[in-house]
């Protein structure tokens, strides 16, 4: 880990105790400001070198995932998206092409954006997680913490104008809290990080493998789909 992602874990870690015991979601931000700014992307270049440095660190970052996976899974999409997508970790199809949301999971997420008139080259799509946990099994939250730097360097770099958060892992994550995804979606949070000038608006549904596993679900999704949709309308 270098010296970012550790600033950065530390940062994590020293913001409170029971990091994911909170009764609601906690902005870590919130009058955290005398904290010490984790040096981020100092650099001027452009997105891609700047995600390219992202994906470097995670190549050399040594993970005990790293033993039983294939290949390391970032991201897919559009370096410019006002919206990203954030799921959970690799499954087999990910591991095996290095891409996230590739299997039947990304076919219903594929799906699902252009029923909002979204194409899969127009947001930015990655994991909490990437390298895949055995045998498909949900991180832990070691693992979360592991790879939470990482993943907020991404958040920093790409700016989304809008998060959509896949499955109670990302909503753990980025949300920080335990609550339940019923008790999280439909209604917009916001992510706030040191590096940017402004909060994300932040919005938590259900993944899209649990929606192949329960499709009674799917009109929850739907509806957490339209709020975005809304809200992408009046960015036009």
């Amino acid at each position: 880990m270098n010296q970012s992602n550790k600033k950065n874990l530390e940062f994590i870690i020293n913001s409170g105790v029971n990091y994911f015991l909170q009764d609601s979601p906690r902005n870590w931000f919130v009058n955290e400001k005398k904290l010490e700014q984790p040096s981020f992307d100092k650099d001027t270049g452009d997105k891609k070198s700047k995600i390219d440095s992202v994906i470097e660190d995670l190549k050399n970052h040594k993970s005990p995932l790293q033993k039983t996976a294939k290949n390391l899974v970032v991201y897919d999409g559009n370096l410019n998206a006002k919206v990203m997508l954030i799921g959970e970790a690799p499954g087999r199809d990910e591991d095996e092409q290095g891409i996230p949301f590739v299997g039947r999971a990304g076919q219903l997420l594929n799906k699902m954006l252009l029923a909002i008139n979204l194409q899969r080259e127009d947001v930015y799509i990655t994991n909490v997680v990437n390298w895949r946990p055995t045998e498909n099994r949900t991180p832990n939250d070691n693992e979360i913490l592991e790879f939470l730097p990482f993943l907020q360097r991404q958040i920093d770099i790409i700016k989304p104008r809008f998060i959509f958060l896949l499955g109670g892992v990302a909503a753990k994550a980025i949300l920080s809290t335990p609550l339940a995804l019923g008790k999280l979606r439909g209604k917009w949070h916001e992510y706030k990080s040191l590096n940017l000038e402004e909060g994300i608006p932040t919005i938590a549904s259900y993944h899209p493998a649990f929606l192949l596993r329960s499709p009674q679900y799917k009109k929850h999704s739907w509806e957490d789909l339209q709020m975005l949709q809304e809200k992408l309308k009046n960015e036009s």
